[in-house]
């Protein structure tokens, strides 16, 4: 409705100025409504019936479809679906797949909020868990039962650094139509795209890497349009079977990409964690960057580890970027444009010269989150870990002594200079003298 001179003020003051599409601009533009008109009835039907254009913003929204498009692409993926957080992500990710009686794999190494979902959120659902160790293929391969429906793990673990044998592991997952899903978090599509070595599903937090401001919260599930009714089938029948309020199943409706329009059509818009167009456009403003952010963070979390591996005061360092770490010929291989910029110190005087740096720091930031432009430390033993057992902690990497670093785009030579002065009055590491 136009709104001029002749309408009263109460009209006018919702009315004027709403012209649709006045210009068209170059940057991505922020539709921040909740709905969208239709111009007549035949456009709202076909909306309703067929999914067309966009009615509502939970359901669909211009910028949240461009960012989604967008990070398609980059992940190498067929099509993806944003949320309101990482969490989000991961709930709908694998409550598109695992319902009531049935059962997932997962490595025991994984995000402290994942592991409390599963442990206390999923299983009063009917959902069960068996966690493994994240390099044991066999112990991946028998853990499946006939009601297993997902393996789910992370790219790189946290704390260890440990890195996920993503191509291994699909394939005992496909063997047995059994998907995985990848949190690729740490690494994002830059560092590795696990949809390439065989992985089924991708989510990501993008409160981190991929919007790198540390701004705003958001969560993504990629798709890779390869779902098999044949192989996978029997053990995904809520895909295969007649849609319970009455239409086509959604593979007859949508084939191999039938999984990844349940979780758009039916589980995210359902449980309804939508993301606000304004924080996916600043993801969409991020993911810009991306390239350019990852690959000054790994360079400079290289430098770090190599100068930490090397002072008196430090006991070990898990960055799978050294030589000296366990899994770096596997990361060599999967990780060609760097070894991502998140890993644990731990320090040879325990809980009090980890207090002694994480509260000395000036330039570093003491805080909760990774993967933004800033620096970042924590101590994961009193914070993400406290829930778990000493012998839990131990086996994640995580001792009194250890703290997190998330290493930003600062000149190197100033966070260096900044943990320096951190270690000033901290414990050194008696070393063995050998006598040549």
């Amino acid at each position: 409705m136009a709104a001029d001179a002749e309408t009263g003020f109460s009209t006018r003051q919702v009315h004027a100025g709403s012209a649709t599409a006045p210009a068209t601009p170059r940057a991505m533009p922020i539709y921040l409504t909740a709905g969208f008109t239709f111009r007549d009835l035949d456009e709202s039907a076909a909306h309703f019936g067929a999914g067309t254009g966009f009615g509502y913003t939970r359901t669909g929204n211009p910028t949240v479809h461009a960012v989604e498009e967008r990070l398609a692409s980059i992940e190498g993926g067929d099509q993806a679906v944003l949320v309101s957080s990482g969490q989000a992500a991961v709930t709908v990710a694998l409550l598109a797949l695992a319902g009531a009686g049935d059962h997932v794999v997962v490595s025991e190494h994984i995000y402290e909020g994942t592991r409390g979902l599963l442990l206390d959120n999923l299983v009063r659902l009917g959902i069960e868990t068996t966690f493994v160790d994240t390099s044991d293929l066999d112990a991946w391969r028998d853990a499946i039962t006939p009601r297993t429906r997902a393996f789910f793990a992370e790219t790189l673990s946290n704390a260890r650094n440990d890195v996920l044998d993503v191509a291994a592991i699909s394939a005992i997952g496909r063997e047995h139509g059994i998907p995985l899903v990848v949190d690729s978090t740490f690494t994002t599509p830059y560092l590795l795209r696990p949809i390439e070595h065989g992985a089924a599903v991708v989510v990501h937090s993008a409160s981190k890497f991929l919007a790198g401001q540390g701004a705003v919260l958001g969560g993504v599930i990629v798709d890779d349009g390869r779902f098999d009714a044949a192989a996978s089938g029997h053990r995904f029948t809520h895909l295969v079977q007649t849609d319970r309020l009455g239409g086509a199943s959604y593979a007859e409706k949508h084939g191999a990409r039938a999984r990844g329009a349940y979780i758009r059509e039916s589980v995210a818009p359902r449980f309804g964690p939508a993301p606000s167009p304004l924080n996916a456009f600043l993801i969409g403003q991020g993911i810009e960057t991306l390239s350019l952010r990852v690959e000054r963070q790994s360079q400079n979390a290289l430098t770090v580890a190599r100068w930490l591996e090397g002072r008196p005061e430090v006991e070990r360092v898990d960055y799978v970027g050294l030589e000296s770490h366990p899994h770096h010929e596997l990361g060599r291989h999967y990780l060609t444009r760097g070894s991502g910029s998140v890993f644990t110190v731990t320090l040879s005087g325990g809980l009090e010269a980890a207090r002694h740096v994480v509260q000395s720091v000036k330039l570093i930031t003491h805080m909760t989150h990774l993967g933004d432009v800033r620096s970042l430390v924590l101590h994961p033993q009193s914070t993400s870990h406290s829930a778990r057992t000493v012998e839990e902690r131990e086996r994640a990497g995580v001792f009194p002594g250890t703290i997190r670093l998330s290493i930003g785009i600062e000149d190197i030579d100033d966070i260096l200079a900044d943990l320096d002065q951190a270690l000033v009055g901290v414990p050194a590491l008696e070393r063995e003298t050998v006598v040549l």
